[in-house]
């Protein structure tokens, strides 16, 4: 008896198909109201930390920013100086974060130079009143957070150190990290500098100065190179 082709034979039954795995769940919207009312409060520390002072602004100030009670505030932080902490360790992990970012997309020291420049310059320019607040109120940390704040602060200049190096051969790393610290000087009064008689300075006008000015002291030979 002759077997039945290949062609002619009954397809055996499929297996069933294996489950398709289940797809991460979206992110619900309680938790992206939460995570948008949390920046809120944060966003309005920053506005009234700055023009009243911290000491000067309760919750229920933080909370009528941000639009709910005072109490409400305790959903997201501990109290007033856990908002302090969380808005100047995010600030500074942003900092480093970017700058390592601009390093890391730079072909050579001096274009990561500039472009390290022009990236605290933005900054600058878009948060001056984080840098208010970082100027008048850091020793009201909670003294962890001011240690954490430091070790991030401090990793950022390094970065520019590393970049200065390149560019300034045989300096001390002393005075590049002193070089680092009067450009942020200089890049982080703009809270005051691009204001004139009490008018604001337009970006446009204040970015290319900064930038400018910050490379024009960065670049400066030491005394040795003279």
């Amino acid at each position: 008896m002759t077997e039945p082709s290949l062609t002619t034979q009954t397809p055996p039954t499929p297996a069933p198909a294996a489950p398709a795995p289940a797809a991460p769940a979206p992110a619900t919207q309680r938790s992206r109201a939460k995570a948008n009312r949390r920046q809120a409060l944060l966003s309005a520390a920053a506005t009234l930390f700055a023009l009243q002072g911290f000491n000067r602004v309760s919750l229920e100030d933080l909370g009528a920013a941000a639009g709910v009670s005072g109490p409400a505030v305790y959903r997201h932080f501990a109290g007033k100086q856990a908002v302090l902490g969380a808005l100047l360790l995010s600030v500074s992990q942003d900092l480093l974060d970017g700058g390592r970012r601009v390093v890391a997309d730079s072909d050579g020291a001096l274009a990561a130079l500039a472009g390290l420049v022009t990236f605290h310059v933005d900054f600058a320019l878009s948060n001056p009143d984080v840098i208010r607040v970082q100027d008048q109120d850091f020793s009201n940390l909670a003294d962890e957070d001011q240690d954490e704040v430091r070790t991030l602060q401090r990793s950022y200049v390094e970065l520019w150190v590393e970049v200065l190096a390149g560019l300034h051969e045989g300096t001390e790393a002393a005075e590049l990290r002193m070089r680092a610290h009067a450009t942020f000087g200089l890049i982080n009064s703009t809270p005051h500098s691009v204001r004139s008689h009490g008018r604001r300075i337009g970006v446009r006008r204040a970015r290319p100065l900064l930038e400018s000015m910050a490379m024009a002291a960065l670049l400066a030979p030491a005394a040795s190179e003279h």
